[in-house]
C-alpha cells in the first residue's frame, strides 16, 4: 500500500478504525471522514503513529443529509485528488423511525444513500485499478425491499430497516460494478460477521437483552475487518468486481440481493434522491 491514498468513512471506531490504522501501517494514506472532531484527532493521532511518513487527514461531516454527503464528497475530492481505495464503512442502527431534513428515512439515509453520493462525487478522482470497498451485512436477508415505502412509512422495525440498508448496499454494489466494467475500477461488499463493537449500544427491551448477550460470542474488531482489509489491500482479488465476500471467500446473497432489475431499479431511485451528477 505504499504510495496509496485510502478514502474511508466510519474510521473512529470499530471495524473502520481497525481497516485504516492496518492500511496505514501498511504504508498508505488514509483520509477519512468523522463527525465528532474529538475522534477524528484520536483517529489521526493513531493513523501518524502508524505511518509518520504519509500525510493522513480527515473531513468533518454528518452524512445523514444529502447536502453533508455532498460536502464530504467535495472535501474528499480537495484532500485525495488520487483515490486507490474507497471504503464505504459508516453505518448506524435507530430504534425508533427518524426523519432526515431531505424527508428521508435515517437508515436509508446514512447506511444506504451516503454511499451513493460520496462514491459517485468521487469517481473522477479514482485511480486506474482503484478499489471501492463496502460494508453490507448478513442481516440483509432480512430485509425487505419495497419501492412504494422506503422511507418505512407504513411500518418501522429497527432491524427491518436495517436488513433494507443493507440489501440496498449489496444491490448497488451490482450495479455499480456493471457500470464499471471496462474502466479498471472494482468494486465489492462484504459481511463482516458479527463483531463486538459499539454497533446497537442503546438498544432496548428485548433487542437489548440480545445484543448484550451476543457480544459475549462476537467477534473482536481485528477478526471483523479482517475481510475489509484483504479486499482493499490483497493482490489476491486484483481485477474482481461485484462481490460479496465473507471471511476472505466469494458468498452468495440472497435472491432479493441478486436481482439484477431491482437494483438498476434501486440505482435510478437513488439518482433522483441524490441530486448529484452520474
Amino acid at each position: 500500500m505504499h504510495g496509496k491514498t485510502v478514502v474511508i468513512t466510519g474510521a473512529t471506531s470499530g471495524i473502520g478504525q481497525v481497516a485504516a490504522e492496518a492500511l496505514a501501517g501498511a504504508g498508505a494514506r488514509v483520509v477519512f471522514v468523522a463527525r465528532n472532531a474529538a475522534k477524528a484527532e484520536a483517529t489521526l493521532a493513531s493513523l501518524v503513529r502508524a505511518n509518520p511518513d504519509a500525510a493522513h487527514g480527515w473531513v468533518q461531516a454528518d452524512l445523514s443529509t444529502l447536502a453533508a454527503m455532498r460536502a464530504a464528497g467535495e472535501a474528499l475530492a480537495v484532500k485525495a485528488a488520487r483515490i486507490d481505495v474507497l471504503i464505504n464503512n459508516a453505518g448506524a442502527i435507530f430504534y425508533h423511525r427518524e426523519m432526515t431534513a431531505d424527508g428521508l428515512e435515517m437508515t436509508f439515509a446514512v447506511n444506504h444513500m451516503a454511499y451513493f453520493v460520496v462514491t459517485e462525487i468521487l469517481r473522477p478522482s479514482l485511480a486506474p485499478q482503484a478499489r471501492i470497498v463496502s460494508t453490507a451485512s448478513g442481516a440483509h436477508g432480512f430485509g425487505r425491499l419495497e419501492f412504494d415505502d422506503l422511507q418505512s412509512a407504513r411500518r418501522y422495525s429497527a432491524m427491518g430497516a436495517y436488513g433494507v440498508s443493507k440489501l440496498c448496499n449489496i444491490l448497488w454494489t451490482r450495479e455499480l460494478a456493471r457500470r464499471l466494467e471496462g474502466t479498471g475500477v472494482t468494486a465489492n461488499c462484504l459481511h463482516p460477521g458479527g463483531v463486538n463493537t459499539g454497533f446497537g449500544a442503546g438498544a432496548e427491551g428485548l433487542m437489548g437483552a440480545v445484543f448484550a448477550l451476543g457480544k459475549r460470542f462476537m467477534l473482536t474488531p481485528e477478526q471483523g475487518a479482517d475481510t475489509l482489509i484483504w479486499l482493499a489491500s490483497s493482490p489476491d482479488v486484483a481485477g474482481k468486481s461485484g462481490g460479496y465476500w465473507a471471511k476472505r471467500t466469494l458468498a452468495q446473497p440472497s435472491a432479493a440481493a441478486r436481482d439484477d432489475a431491482t437494483a438498476r431499479r434501486l440505482w435510478d431511485v437513488s439518482e433522483a434522491l441524490a441530486k448529484v451528477p452520474v
